[in-house]
């Protein structure tokens, strides 16, 4: 009997060490595709690139290897000095449904800007000299993101987003391993006020039962001119919209006694209609994302009116002309990364368009069928998230007419957190950049002094500090010297 017990566990034994040395190999299989693929990834030849000394790399990641339906593009920069002991951030557009790659990366906070001619031009004021900057372009149906199934674009919404993204980032770290210990933040603009809330506390939750292949080491997030909190998010674009002389006093005073979402009068819900027709048609020959700005009028195509970079409130979806206010900075940059994206040869550079989309590239989506949730308020993450310890700042330009000042600050005293360090000026290069208040608990508020809604187009220096400040955790600068 000993005898049998023996070879019993010698035959157990070999099972085991089989065992494990078939997962070894597969784990050691697994690893060098994902360097191969790596590699493949790097962009060496991108059109009209002026020369660089730190690596870019752009493809897909497909968040089910095994099925394969969903794929979503990134393209990512290392950082320009000393990449390996420097932070990686995860920059997010809105929309819902615009491309962080065709706005973040190619109009404001990328290494390469797109100019008219198709060229690309080194931005002096890339966040890439602070941090290795990711940009993703997210949901399905957003830029290169692409399903095979149709019906995934008939599904999307905030949920869906934030596990994507999760599943992304998941299957992002694989390839690049070496990224995975580096301390990580998020940042994003506009709708990415939610985007970037949501998948912060995504990451927190599956943090707590996470290995070591699956744990990220998240420490905070940025937000630019968010929308966080829909009730205070219109009450401030009212207010801004008469505060800078854009709506009469009359406007006003009867938008804020006819458009109270507690009014269930139907005649004063009528009328209301009427009067938001009214305050869109002021926006109407400016730019409300930037309101001191140039509009882009093209010789051929007269004014140009894209989509929003950012999603109406519940309020202004009933009105067609809120989706097609002028937008545009330089100010016609969107038709330059329109045009730049849809060259085939940019496309084979970046390693995109593998499946032959079967319509064109565009900075906001037109394939996505609908935005099935999109909660009132993401206050209480951002609570929760600062009670987790997370870095959280949260800034904004202050001649975006879209998600104004006003708006924001509403929306952060609404949280009722106790102030830390009064409302002052803060400073870059001997002139006021801005306002900021911190409050207890790791929140910071600015604002960035003569900046819209996309804040790096038209403060970039003062935005490489805002974002340099944030990563390193200093205060921002109270003197001019």
């Amino acid at each position: 009997m000993a005898l049998v017990w023996k070879l019993f566990m010698f035959l157990y034994c070999c099972l085991l060490i089989s065992g494990s040395l078939v997962t070894a190999g597969r784990q050691v299989f697994e690893d060098h595709e994902e360097e191969a693929q790596r590699e493949a990834d790097r962009v060496k030849d991108l059109p009209g690139q002026p020369p660089v000394k730190f690596r870019h790399y752009s493809g897909y990641i497909k968040l089910d290897p095994i099925k394969g339906h969903k794929a979503l593009f990134y393209w990512f920069f290392h950082a320009q000095q000393n990449s390996p002991h420097k932070p990686l951030v995860l920059w997010l557009n809105g929309g819902p449904g615009c491309s962080s790659i065709a706005y973040g990366a190619a109009q404001e906070l990328g290494p390469f800007l797109v100019r008219g001619n198709g060229s690309l031009i080194l931005n002096k004021f890339s966040w890439n000299k602070a941090a290795n900057m990711l940009f993703l372009e997210a949901p399905v149906g957003v830029g290169f993101s692409y399903t095979n199934n149709s019906k995934d674009l008939h599904e999307l919404g905030d949920r869906v987003t934030a596990e994507d993204s999760y599943a992304f980032l998941i299957g992002w770290f694989k390839r690049f391993p070496s990224f995975r210990s580096h301390d990580f933040y998020l940042a994003g603009e506009s709708y990415a006020g939610h985007y970037v809330p949501q998948l912060a506390d995504l990451i927190y939750e599956r943090n707590n039962g996470a290995n070591k292949d699956s744990f990220i080491n998240l420490k905070g997030f940025m937000i630019g001119n968010a929308v966080i909190n829909e009730e205070t998010d219109s009450n401030g674009i009212f207010e801004y919209a008469w505060s800078h002389a854009i709506i009469s006093d009359k406007l006003y005073n009867s938008i804020v006694k006819e458009c109270d979402s507690k009014n269930v009068d139907k005649q004063a819900e009528a009328n209301c209609a009427i009067h938001v027709r009214d305050f869109l048609e002021a926006y109407s020959e400016i730019d409300i994302y930037s309101i001191y700005t140039p509009i882009c009028i093209n010789s051929n195509k007269g004014i140009t009116s894209p989509k929003l970079l950012n999603v109406a409130p519940r309020l202004f979806t009933k009105h067609d002309l809120w989706h097609w206010l002028p937008s545009g900075y330089d100010p016609c940059t969107e038709d330059y990364a329109v045009r730049f994206f849809n060259r085939e040869d940019v496309q084979r550079a970046l390693h995109a368009n593998v499946t032959q989309l079967s319509y064109s590239y565009s900075p906001c989506s037109g394939v996505i069928g609908k935005w099935k949730d999109s909660p009132d308020t993401v206050l209480p993450i951002i609570r929760r998230l600062l009670q987790a310890g997370l870095r959280i700042w949260v800034y904004s330009g202050d001649t975006d007419g879209r998600v104004p000042i006003t708006s924001t600050r509403y929306s952060i005293k609404k949280m009722g957190l106790k102030i830390k360090e009064e409302w002052r000026a803060w400073f870059h290069k001997g002139q006021v950049a801005g306002w900021v208040e911190v409050y207890e608990g790791g929140l910071t508020l600015t604002t960035v002094r003569g900046a819209g809604h996309q804040v790096p187009v038209l403060a970039p220096h003062q935005s490489l500090s805002l974002f340099s400040h944030f990563l390193s955790a200093n205060t921002l600068p109270a003197s001019r010297f």
